[in-house]
């Protein structure tokens, strides 16, 4: 038996595990060393396993190709970690393509990370430099026995050992067994554990909440008061889940029986009857607001309602998920394209289905390629006319440049809507989009001259004269809205899909100010704003995307249930929370950071439980929302047919 094969296949692994996680994570925690170096010896057994199947030939060569394949792997998570904020799931490598869509901005982000990357590379160059010394296994019946039972009896080790972990929401028992939290378990147990486990999970994975808990008070303990109003529908969510069978669904049920409709109040229907424009403007953020440079930008966030405490988190599939979370008030599901899968559900309260029941006319503009991130599906289906470039707005704007106009898009599109006594109209921006340089953004390029003398970096300057295009935009379509007449019965609302990761932390600190760069690199504005509101109506409260459609229909004074979206409106007496991709959170009482486990309080008002308690309510939206995703639950509340 080739015991020198065995240790190298281990000890090669384990280099890349550990690389990867130096550079990602930064730290260990004494049990995350020990599952990790379990986890990697399994895997190291396995790799030297299955290259000792064949021939000496063909065992040699497949383990010099696993390996090389894996030192890609690393790069490619390391590349993606640092771009996106999360591993890359099995489902998005077979999807392909759109994870890394652009190749600049990629380039971009290896050249940053140099060290890790060659670090990474150095076991595969001394691998083909050396394969010659590499002995390989001829297949033997013996040698494989052994190895297959060395490899059970390891693996029984390994989940045993799970439970010297097994208390926390994210202890190691849970994450290999119960929860589904990719970054969490990359940190425990490393990349190829975490992907193995995505895998299975693809296949098959039932995730239940772990006590059902309500997010504040339910209404049963609540003292009765007179005259108090709730945004909620006429549902018995204790007696569905009593007749239900199908356990996911009751799960579902009766986590809704559990949870605090909000009330309305003195905003409810403020708006009713009018005009809705809803942008999600690419990478859009505080350092696009300039009282000079983007005028129009600095007038809507500053006048009608200012909310001065908002968030625009990251999530996984970037920008698709950026637009899942604002306009389902759910949030997305790790490691598939949430709005793909959504494709066919039904989706009662999304702005285009929601305004359709009022006879209002729906339509979506992108001005970007109308098939990417399957768009073209997700978007019809929550009751919009969908026009983007490649079927239809190609041939009103130019869609050949990129990025391409935003500018031209409301030039191209107003006359489609503002007409009809009554719309809803969708926009999704591209000008903001990265890179940040005057060479290969078109944007940037074209109002260079109006940043050319400030004093910020070329990146900096470059993202600003990308989103003067977007002030552009806004000041048209306000003008337009003028010229018709229809201004003052017209809404906007406008937030970002997620902060501009483009830009460095150190770029962004140029302008904003950055103290923790984990959070405060999402903080961000959401504008609503109307022209016939007379006095700012500044909110403090703690928001973030997730809370945006539950606000917009509190204000037109649309009925619906706040007890089954995972946001809450910003204008009640809620408490604000704010939630991340890896599980991290911001509460008015302090914030934590689920990769360090530390909670950093605000005030000396701390109960023992409180952070568990929050981790529960964070988890269970995670786990609500993907039922709800997967379980196509709407279309069963309210017994829609298919």
């Amino acid at each position: 038996m080739n015991y020198k094969k065995t240790l190298l296949s281990i000890i090669y692994i384990y280099y890349l595990e550990l690389i990867y996680h130096l550079f990602i994570f930064k730290s260990f925690t004494l049990k995350g060393f020990l599952f990790l170096t379990l986890f990697t010896i399994l895997f190291g057994i396995f790799n030297d396993l299955i290259t000792s199947l064949f021939n000496k030939k063909v065992n040699k060569w497949l383990f010099i190709t696993i390996n090389v394949f894996l030192n890609i792997l690393f790069i490619a998570q390391i590349v993606n970690f640092k771009f996106y904020g999360n591993i890359i799931s099995i489902y998005s490598v077979v999807h392909g393509g759109q994870v890394f869509g652009f190749m600049g901005a990629i380039i971009s982000v290896i050249l940053k990370n140099i060290p890790s990357i060659l670090l990474l590379l150095i076991p595969a160059i001394l691998l083909l430099i050396f394969n010659k010394y590499i002995e390989a296994d001829e297949s033997n019946y013996k040698n494989t026995l052994i190895k297959t039972l060395v490899f059970i009896g390891l693996f029984t080790i390994c989940t045993l050992t799970l439970n010297i972990d097994k208390k926390d929401i994210y202890s190691a028992k849970n994450l290999y067994y119960y929860k589904h939290a990719p970054n969490q378990s990359a940190k425990t147990f490393g990349i190829l554990t975490t992907m193995r486990i995505d895998l299975e999970r693809i296949i098959h994975f039932e995730e239940k909440t772990m006590d059902i808990i309500n997010d504040g008070t339910s209404e049963e303990e609540k003292p009765a008061v007179k005259n108090i109003e709730y945004n909620k529908e006429d549902i018995d969510f204790a007696a569905l889940a009593e007749s239900e069978t199908n356990e996911e669904i009751k799960n579902i049920h009766l986590y809704m029986n559990n949870q605090e409709a909000t009330e309305k109040n003195k905003y409810t229907g403020m708006f009713e009857g009018k005009n809705l424009i809803a942008i999600t403007a690419e990478a859009f953020s505080p350092l696009a607001v300039d009282k000079e440079l983007t005028p129009t930008l600095y007038k809507l966030v500053h006048e009608g309602f200012n909310f001065t405490n908002m968030y625009s988190p990251i999530y996984y599939v970037s920008t698709s998920d950026g637009e899942y979370v604002t306009l389902t008030s759910l949030l997305p599901k790790e490691s598939v394209w949430s709005f793909y899968k959504s494709r066919n559900n039904y989706l009662p309260y999304v702005y285009g289905n929601a305004f359709k029941k009022l006879g209002y006319a729906a339509y979506a503009f992108h001005d970007g390629q109308y098939k990417y991130y399957d768009r073209n599906l997700s978007h019809p289906n929550m009751g919009y006319t969908y026009m983007a470039c490649g079927n239809g707005l190609q041939k009103l704007m130019n869609c050949k440049k990129w990025p391409q106009s935003d500018l031209e898009m409301i030039n191209a599109t107003f006359d489609m809507y503002s007409s009809h006594e009554q719309f809803m109209v969708y926009y999704m921006t591209i000008s903001g989009h990265l890179e940040y340089n005057f060479m290969g953004n078109n944007m940037s390029y074209k109002n260079k001259d109006a940043v050319k003398d400030l004093p910020y970096s070329e990146a900096i300057k470059a993202y600003i004269a990308a989103q003067i295009e977007l002030d552009k935009a806004l000041e048209e379509l306000l003008n337009k809205l003028e010229e018709k007449g229809i201004l003052d019965d017209t809404v906007i609302v406008l937030s970002a899909d997620h902060y501009p990761y483009g830009l460095t932390t150190s770029q962004m600190k140029e302008i904003m100010n950055i103290e923790d760069e984990k959070f405060d690199v999402h903080k961000n504005n959401l504008i609503i704003y109307n022209s016939k509101l007379t006095k700012t109506v500044e909110v403090d409260k703690l928001g973030e995307s997730l809370d945006i459609l539950p606000t917009v229909l509190n204000l037109f004074g649309i009925n619906y249930d706040s007890r089954i979206l995972m946001g809450t409106d910003l204008l009640s007496d809620n408490d604000g929370l704010v939630i991340f991709n890896d599980r991290s959170w911001i509460t008015e009482k302090g914030k934590y950071n689920a990769a360090t486990k530390k909670f950093t309080s605000y005030t000396d008002d701390i109960d023992d439980n409180y952070v568990e308690s929050i981790n529960q309510i964070v988890y269970n939206k995670y786990v609500i929302s993907k039922n709800i995703l997967d379980t196509d639950y709407y279309r069963k509340l309210f017994n829609k047919e298919s």
